[in-house]
């Protein structure tokens, strides 16, 4: 089995459905509640397991009911816990997320015990790194945490990729260390200083040391800048109606494809495939899909 490790934060989502988002200081009432997992780090996991992989997970919870539920809930999916740690006086990672009846979501976040992930507790993993393939970050942990497991990934030889989301308001100096960098057409924007045209965003980003940039674009597909040239692949035709951790499926999809030795353009095609089915149902993990499940949409819309 492709062999991936995610450094990456956990969360409790209580999310609301409703006809529309709320303006500044409205209530929009008569929605629909639903308490699931998440956390872009438990959720990329939770995807990679589903789509094949074999999945490790470094991560920080509370000492409280939600972080032992989300342990047990990882460990049923069959991904390896014991780099989850437990950190005490500090709640786990909570998600307040709006979602209205196009799919479009609002996200507020209280990173708890996410901010507790320190570059020791990372560090001391030393043979999860040794053991993967792929090594899978993002931003809702610390940055020197962030930059530890990267540095690790690259001294054991591993693949690394990293979600820089959400863009922080300090300087992400970790690029130079990225094998693959997935970002949406914003937060390229936000990195690389280029306003409107994602593909010149993606070579900025080559350029600031990236190896692979792979510019996520919603209902217009995903491009990327690599060695090789430019890579585009098209969006899946599906009807979305909660974009919630559509793009956590693409890096979970992504990250089980590089490992099992997809090539660009089809680990590209594997995971947007992923992140259109997520977009299909409500919630987080509970929307990720299973492996014959992308198989099918693949097969359904050739290329």
């Amino acid at each position: 089995m492709p062999r991936v490790l995610v450094v990456g934060s956990a969360n409790v989502d209580f999310t609301v459905a409703l006809s529309r988002l709320p303006q500044p200081g409205e209530t929009v009432s008569g929605g629909t509640l639903l308490v699931n997992r998440g956390g872009k780090g438990a959720n990329q996991a939770v995807a990679a397991r589903r789509l094949g992989a074999d999945v490790r997970l470094i991560a920080c919870v509370g000492a409280d009911a939600p972080g032992a539920e989300i342990r047990d809930a990882l460990g049923r999916e069959g991904i390896g816990v014991d780099g989850v740690t437990t950190a005490d006086g500090v709640a786990t990672g909570t998600a307040l997320i709006v979602v209205d009846a196009d799919g479009r979501n609002q996200i507020a976040v209280a990173p708890g015990a996410n901010r507790a992930l320190t570059v020791a507790h990372v560090t001391a993993r030393r043979d999860d790194f040794a053991w993967a393939e792929v090594v899978v970050c993002q931003l809702e942990t610390p940055l020197p945490a962030v930059r530890a497991a990267l540095e690790a990934a690259r001294r054991s030889g591993a693949a690394t990729v990293l979600n820089p989301a959400p863009v922080p308001d300090a300087p992400v100096d970790v690029l130079p260390l990225v094998d693959y960098l997935t970002p949406n057409a914003g937060e390229a924007r936000r990195l690389s200083g280029i306003d409107g045209d994602p593909r010149r965003a993606a070579e900025a980003l080559r350029a600031l040391g990236v190896g692979v940039a792979v510019v996520t674009l919603g209902e217009a597909g995903v491009l990327a800048a690599g060695p090789g040239g430019m890579v585009t692949v098209p969006a899946f035709a599906v009807t979305a109606i909660d974009t919630t951790a559509a793009g956590d499926a693409f890096n979970g999809a992504l990250a089980a494809a590089l490992a099992g030795r997809h090539d660009l353009a089809a680990a590209l095609r594997f995971a947007s495939a992923a992140a259109a089915l997520t977009c299909t149902r409500r919630g987080a993990q509970a929307s990720l899909p299973q492996l014959g499940e992308v198989e099918r949409l693949l097969a359904a819309q050739p290329v």
